[in-house]
């Protein structure tokens, strides 16, 4: 069957593109779901802390070290995540990516031993997670976008920083109403939703259903399958990492990006709200602060999105970095009031994954057509610095019996970054240079 004959005058496609929408905007907005979703299965730690302190006498330095295995595999698995993807489809991933991450919620209803937790959280989450990660949001909008991609990538990226938190509030409300199970039924009830979407809506390229993608004149030819053996996919990363490890600009993205992560997701998403409990303020109420977090954070990405495409990248990550450290070294010398603790939240939120967009520009600019699986690693750093926080925090909490010195070696790290990022010297990839006059 010929592609246009696949779009059939009653199928959705066909229906939608009679309406003047094209269906690449439905394969976003389920990719946003699943990313959201995924998001806040990642989020989810941060208010199982106590409770499972409570429950099973575990101490926050084991709990979190359970916690930061699925974030080191979170990260480690992006530089393949794109290779699954090619060979495999996007549909497949995500749709198995989902069912893993459902399987360890599951699990973890039952579990009664650490070892459980560091198997359901650690290791069945974080390969769940890690199928999907930014590299999802990356290929959909390359694929089914040839107008408006910017957009698309800065809508999705924000969707996980987004999801990590606005869920936050409802899973903490559940938790300490009917217990920490509670709160995971209703992850596991999200998981399926974005699992049938996937199912039902998802498609791997444009050219599967007859159509071209969103802004283009004509459909994109499939490319041939891989004639790549399993075994050269999987090293194909590793050959990209090794070109890249060369350059003095990877490692200053790697490092910055490090401690973006252990700033982040490692750090304030893992113990934020057990770090209020230890002033008193209810689990609720700082769930809540991390959602404003979260929604301050969706404008931040969209709006840097929007600068990397005007300004240098490396002045907007000095600053994005520079005001992350001064507002994590300013938390602990406040006294937690909701003022302060609003002031904290508005310009922390802002720069949540701001760094996103103006570190995948200089991936780009200088690696050109690696640069998806160069930034790939750049992302395994950052998941490395957030498993660093999240074990960092929970050994605070335990040897000085205070989250504190944690978040204000954080701010100190940011303000490191900020200065490191002016090493980057190196000039363009030749193939982005602009053709002599």
């Amino acid at each position: 069957m010929s592609p246009p004959a696949l779009l059939e005058a009653s199928s959705l496609p066909a229906v939608l593109a009679r309406r003047g929408l094209h269906y690449g905007w439905v394969v976003a907005s389920v990719t946003f779901l699943t990313m959201l979703v995924t998001a806040g299965a990642v989020g989810a730690p941060g208010i199982l802390i106590g409770p499972l302190q409570r429950e099973f006498g575990w101490s926050a330095s084991e709990i979190s070290s359970a916690f930061a295995v699925r974030l080191v595999l979170f990260g480690l698995l992006g530089p393949f995540a794109a290779a699954f993807m090619n060979r495999f489809g996007v549909r497949r991933v995500a749709a198995t990516a989902l069912t893993l991450v459902a399987a360890g919620v599951i699990g973890s209803f039952a579990m009664t031993t650490l070892w459980q937790l560091f198997l359901l959280w650690g290791v069945v989450v974080g390969v769940g997670t890690g199928m999907t990660a930014m590299v999802l949001g990356a290929t959909v909008a390359t694929r089914w976008f040839s107008a408006r991609r910017g957009l698309v990538i800065g809508l999705l990226t924000a969707s996980t920083a987004t999801g990590q938190l606005v869920f936050l509030p409802l899973l903490a409300s559940l938790s300490e109403a009917f217990g920490w199970r509670a709160a995971l039924g209703l992850v596991l009830g999200m998981l399926l939703l974005a699992a049938a979407a996937v199912l039902a809506l998802m498609r791997d390229r444009p050219s599967d259903i007859g159509l071209a993608p969103y802004g283009a004149a004509d459909p994109t030819p499939i490319p041939p399958p891989a004639q790549l053996s399993f075994a050269a996919m999987l090293a194909s990363p590793l050959l990209a990492l090794k070109e890249a490890s060369g350059s003095r600009t990877f490692w200053v993205l790697f490092g910055t990006f490090f401690i973006c992560g252990a700033s982040t997701n490692g750090l304030v998403q893992t113990h934020f709200v057990s770090l209020c409990g230890d002033f008193g303020i209810v689990p609720v109420a700082a769930a809540g602060m991390l959602a404003v977090i979260g929604v301050f954070d969706f404008a931040g990405t969209v709006g840097s999105g929007w600068l990397s495409d005007r300004f240098d990248s490396r002045t907007l990550l000095f600053w994005y970095y520079g005001l992350r450290g001064l507002s994590l070294i300013y938390l602990p010398f406040t006294s937690f009031s909701f003022y302060e603790l609003s002031i904290f939240a508005v310009f922390y939120g802002l720069d949540w994954v701001a760094t996103v967009p103006p570190t995948v520009k200089l991936a780009a600019d200088r690696f050109g057509e690696r640069a998806n699986l160069v930034f790939g690693w750049v992302f395994a750093g950052h998941q490395l610095g957030a498993a660093f926080a999240a074990w960092g925090g929970g050994f605070s909490r335990t040897a000085y019996e205070s989250y504190l010195p944690a978040f204000f070696i954080a701010g100190i790290l940011c303000l490191i970054a900020a200065i490191s990022v002016v090493a980057i010297r190196e000039p363009r990839h030749p193939a982005l240079k602009p053709a002599a006059a």
